[in-house]
């Protein structure tokens, strides 16, 4: 591999505390040798080939904490193949699989042939996690030690809940000593059963059972509190509600160690988007009031929530287009997360730096893993954007293998023109 030479980029790396003008320089392993506004065309030789890229934003790759594949027994709705396609054009150059496969990611052998197959389809960087339960049941624990000997960067039941708080304290006991990422999906099967989207007036009108916002509350309030007796690695994947947010900001004054993610959905969307029965925007957890989004949006701002994630869950058409009541639950985002996340910054929601660290520092830092950083000697992965680039949400153009986007048709501001992995140019759009 050549050296590369971007130059005139504005680089944004909050990991580091950067941003300013200037240069990056990638070495001939891929890695990352010099960074800032030392690294100008002045400062270069005269006869190497410069990428020049003219004021566009340059941040590390994006690290995505909450994906799902469809690799194995899914793969009519998403391949590892696709699933990088999607994330490239997003500029997302790592994700952590969800586990809830067919067979599920339970056990050594799945694992290898988790890590075989994105090695061998994929160009984005896979870090596996595995279920917390054997078939993400709730009942018997999984093999912690030997599962993370083997590669598995987080556990979790991907869309299910511990709801056996003894199984859930047996957990949170062994991911204490064998140093484990606990990754819960808040949500109480009993106040949730049969519930399509947030309880009040919207589900009263369109006559559909609501999700009331306790459901998540009382989980996160019940593994805060065994936190207290089993101090882990704990992170909620993902909350929906100011409620919620109280009980967090709460805990985190008291002292206790834990991260907290979120939708981009949640931040975007509200329960009114979901117009007359729009199955589309049928989500786990679901989209709640303006205030519990606008509470969302400010506890990024005030650092309560750490991470900003996908929640990309591709489904088939058919999974789609049927009552909202038989509807399955999900939607992509993988290649929308990040346009969907400035439209955040250009209404003057949240800042920039703080949106760019909740998307590549704070996931990296949380997983434990050498990404989210420009720093010399890092991998070269690298996310290059025009930030005030106008565009249109089209199902059609997406990379995905299934067209489930919430966001059809929506105007967008800030749109992705490089993304490089380990220094290969893995993605430049047209």
């Amino acid at each position: 591999m050549k050296e590369k030479y971007l130059i005139n980029a504005r680089i944004i790396d909050p990991g580091n505390d950067m941003d300013e003008i200037g240069g990056l320089i990638i070495d001939s392993k891929g890695l990352i040798k010099a960074v800032g506004k030392k690294v100008s065309n002045g400062n270069l030789p005269a006869k190497v080939d410069k990428i020049d890229l003219k004021k566009q934003v340059l941040i590390p790759g994006i690290v995505d904490m909450r994906v799902f594949v469809g690799e194995p027994g899914y793969e009519y709705k998403e391949n590892f193949r696709t699933l990088s396609d999607a994330a490239l054009s997003g500029g997302v150059t790592s994700v952590v699989s969800m586990p809830n496969t067919l067979p599920a990611i339970d056990n050594v052998s799945m694992v290898d042939f988790l890590k075989r197959r994105g090695r061998d389809k994929s160009k984005i960087n896979i870090f596996p996690a595995a279920t917390l339960t054997k078939n993400a049941e709730g009942r018997q624990m999984t093999e912690f030690g030997l599962l993370k000997r083997k590669g598995i960067i987080a556990f979790t039941d991907g869309v299910k809940t511990i709801q056996d708080p003894q199984v859930m304290t047996r957990i949170m006991s062994f991911a204490s000593q064998s140093n484990s990422l606990i990754m819960q999906h808040a949500q109480d099967n009993i106040l949730s059963d049969g519930g399509l989207i947030n309880e009040g007036e919207i589900s009263t009108r369109l006559g559909l059972k609501g999700i009331p916002f306790l459901a998540e509350k009382i989980i996160v309030e019940r593994d805060l509190s065994f936190l207290e007796e089993y101090f882990c690695r704990y992170h909620i994947s993902q909350i929906s509600s100011e409620k919620t947010i109280t009980v967090i900001e709460k805990a985190k004054n008291e002292g206790k160690i834990f991260t907290t993610g979120v939708s981009i959905n949640n931040l975007s969307l509200n329960e009114n988007d979901i117009g007359d029965f729009k199955t589309f925007l049928k989500l786990s957890p679901p989209l709640r009031t303006e205030n519990d989004r606008k509470a969302l949006v400010k506890a990024i701002n005030n650092g309560v929530i750490d991470v900003i994630v996908s929640d990309h869950k591709p489904e088939d058409e058919e999974s789609k287009r049927l009552t909202f009541s038989q509807a399955a639950t999900g939607a992509t985002g993988v290649e929308t997360l990040l346009p969907l996340a400035l439209e955040l910054y250009h209404n003057k929601s949240i800042k920039l730096k703080k949106l760019i660290q909740a998307i590549t520092s704070n996931p990296a830092k949380i997983l434990g893993i050498d990404k989210g950083s420009l720093g010399k000697g890092k991998d070269a992965d690298l996310c290059i954007f025009d930030i005030n680039k106008p565009w249109i949400v089209d199902k059609n153009k997406l990379k995905s293998k299934s067209k489930n986007t919430p966001i059809e048709k929506r105007k967008l501001q800030g749109q992705v023109f490089k993304t490089f992995v380990k220094g290969e140019l893995a993605y430049e759009r047209i």
